[in-house]
């Protein structure tokens, strides 16, 4: 399966220029099964959500819905959606025949506020897509690795973020240690530019169950990047290195 992982400058709180550029970004990349933005792809990371969160069957998910046909291949990225009173950071996995899978993030950022407005969810989601098994994570979920724990229940992880400059170090080094604990092709998908609170410089990467780069983004700049993922290659080192069946419950 090939991915191609969209490294944007997210213009803050406009939907229409942040989809309009996504869709320009994926136009370049033609022939890809699966295409990743990162978190709140169409606004920005706003903990504010007040004006910005969208419906269960907002613009964003029409433009996925929209795209995911048109190119025949899986669009996946978070979008701020209110849901009766409640607002969730919403993980959007969109297949071509407008079938839609999501996963609300568990571990909201304190530190940024957004437990004060958001609810957290309480489900782990796994997405099967042209024979890979995928568990969807946002951000903050990277710090914490027993909710990552591979059950022997997926093969990839896809991580979407809005992760600042001055924890990058953190973002790279755990990118690479679910990978290897948990033998697995790793997605980490972050933006670039800035908000009215932080500074991005993305870090995007493709990272095989070695803990090897295999697809990079540059640093600091919009950019897309793909990578070929092998299930085939990866059943094969699990079955010769069998890490997960020693595993703690």
């Amino acid at each position: 399966m090939k991915v191609t992982i969209l490294q944007r400058d997210i213009e803050w709180c406009d939907s229409a220029i942040n989809l309009q550029r996504a869709s320009e970004a994926i136009d370049r990349w033609p022939g890809a099964d699966l295409y990743v933005l990162p978190e709140m792809f169409s606004t920005g990371f706003c903990t504010v959500p007040n004006g910005v969160a969208e419906g269960e069957q907002g613009v964003t998910l029409q433009w996925m819905q929209r795209k995911a046909a048109e190119v025949d291949a899986a669009i996946a990225g978070s979008v701020a959606v209110k849901v009766g009173e409640n607002y969730y950071n919403r993980f959007y996995f969109v297949k071509p025949n407008g079938e839609v899978a999501y996963y609300d993030k568990k571990h909201l950022f304190t530190y940024g506020g957004e437990h004060l407005r958001f609810t957290a969810g309480k489900e782990r989601t796994v997405v099967e897509w042209r024979g890979v098994r995928i568990l969807l994570e946002v951000c903050y979920d990277l710090r914490f690795p027993i909710w990552a724990r591979n059950k022997g229940d997926y093969d990839m992880i896809l991580y979407v973020a809005s992760w600042p400059v001055p924890r990058i170090k953190a973002w790279s080094a755990l990118l690479i240690a679910r990978a290897i604990e948990n033998q697995c092709y790793v997605v980490g998908v972050n933006r670039v530019g800035s908000d009215p609170n932080c500074e991005y410089n993305g870090r995007s990467v493709v990272i095989d169950p070695y803990g090897d780069e295999i697809a990079r983004c540059a640093t600091g700049v919009e950019c897309e990047a793909e990578a070929e993922i092998d299930v085939a290659v990866l059943n094969a080192f699990r079955e010769k290195f069998p890490v997960l069946k020693d595993a703690d419950i």
